[in-house]
């Protein structure tokens, strides 16, 4: 029998911001940040992380402009190293999208040795791209940092951690535009510390978000060590670029929220909604449905808690419910039967493999491209790009429950791309973990 290789964490020891109000400097994932948003996050601070993550300049030189950059701060004193090793407890205080009572989204920042999926210590459950990869990448390797931080699920159902994280010592708090309040404390008592790291040992960690970055963070880790080795100066197994910095979550909190993502499709050539409803029935039972947002997906959260079942809605106010009918046999389906089983049963693999593959002909390719196909948020925004001619039909999902991802995950398999929405984003900016091979964690 193999021996299981342990999940890996460890205290940072980062480059922090050494201002008043971090609310100035911080920023959203990269990866959602739009032109007009990085010029408004610029605006508030010079030294916005955003340019670092989004550097100025055009091509490779970009890259170069952000280690010069990055340099520059450390110099002026904008960056400073915090030596005390530790957990930074992060709060994050929100009301959820849509309405609600306010939540509190409770985890830690720290530092997660990287190892191959094959390892089974640190899980995917999405498909990554090869663009947002080699971007980070040579990012990384310019400025020698990780910049943003992943987003990973531990397992406790019995909360054993909670009072070891509970030690932290607040040192930072400020609200963001967006309503969200975050707060910072520094975990270093040694007990609560030891506690942290052997109850991470039992488990593995699931990513939540940021999967692009973790797999960048394995090939930089990889490639460093293979330049050591051949140079004949090999890095010692805590040595700094070996790690992912991660803000980690207990995936048993029920305070953790997951939001649906939903589908927007446009351009396709010769696409009639009524065709395909007619065509839809064939897999799901199709009933009329109102195209106002908020009953919509009131009706579907009712609906998808007896099954699969999604929603599509197009120009002009027409709205349907889809559920997947009980005598369609998805294992002989012509795109659906090639899937394993347990990804069959989410939502997300239903709609692009016996939807949009199958009755629209948007291949995999394509979805991976965007072609015709893009994601957002507000079933609302959706609808209104509707009524503007932008698109021809919006397809309104249920989240896909944590439990249901981590199924699919430990089983070895990932879902479509954009299956989850994990509310608020884990800011970027908190902290800025260095890669040098000569610094041990």
């Amino acid at each position: 029998m193999l021996r299981r290789v342990m999940t890996v964490i460890a205290p940072l020891r980062p480059l922090r911001y050494a201002v008043a109000n971090l609310a100035t400097v911080v920023a959203p994932p990269y990866d959602v940040i739009s032109a007009a948003d990085r010029a408004e996050l610029v605006a508030r601070d010079p030294h916005n992380v955003a340019r670092l993550i989004l550097p100025d300049g055009e091509g490779d030189a970009r890259y170069a402009n952000a280690a010069a950059l990055l340099a520059a701060w450390r110099a002026e004193g904008v960056l400073v190293r915090d030596e005390t090793p530790s957990f930074y407890r992060y709060d994050q205080t929100f009301a959820p999208p849509g309405g609600g009572a306010k939540r509190r989204r409770r985890g830690l920042l720290a530092l997660v040795r990287t190892a191959p999926y094959a390892d089974r210590v640190v899980l995917p459950h999405e498909r990554t791209l090869a663009g947002p990869k080699e971007d980070r990448l040579k990012l990384f390797r310019a400025t020698r940092t990780n910049l943003s931080p992943g987003f990973m699920l531990y397992r406790d159902p019995a909360r054993a951690i909670d009072a070891a994280i509970a030690t932290g010592v607040p040192f930072a708090a400020f609200r963001t535009p967006d309503g969200v309040d975050h707060e910072l404390a520094r975990i270093a008592d040694a007990d609560a510390v030891r506690a942290i790291v052997d109850h991470m040992a039992k488990g593995s960690l699931l990513i939540a978000d940021g999967h692009h970055r973790y797999e960048t963070a394995l090939r930089y880790a990889g490639e460093t060590d293979a330049a050591l080795a051949a140079a004949g100066t090999p890095a010692g197994p805590r040595a700094e670029h070996r790690f992912f910095m991660a803000f980690l979550c207990n995936g048993d909190d029920p305070d953790l929220v997951v939001f649906p993502t939903h589908r927007f499709v446009h351009s396709l050539a010769g696409f009639s909604f009524g065709e395909f409803v007619q065509r839809a029935a064939s897999l799901f039972r199709v009933t009329p449905a109102s195209a106002d947002p908020a009953s919509l997906v009131a009706e579907l959260r009712d609906l998808g808690r007896s099954g699969t079942a999604f929603a599509a809605v197009a120009p002009g106010g027409r709205a349907v419910l889809l559920a997947l009918r009980s005598d369609v046999d998805l294992a002989a389906h012509p795109t659906l039967g090639a899937r394993p089983a347990v990804v069959r049963r989410t939502d997300v693999a239903v709609l692009h493999g016996g939807v949009l593959e199958h009755l629209l002909g948007i291949s995999l390719e394509a979805q991976a491209a965007k072609t015709n196909l893009s994601y957002l948020q507000d079933p609302a925004d959706g609808v209104r790009r509707l009524e503007t001619g932008e698109g021809q039909v919006l397809f309104v999902m249920n989240a896909t429950p944590v439990a249901q991802v981590r199924e699919v995950a430990e089983a070895g398999e990932v879902m479509p791309q954009k299956s989850t929405y994990f509310y608020p984003k884990v800011l970027t900016g908190l902290a800025i973990h260095t890669l040098e091979p000569d610094r041990e964690v």
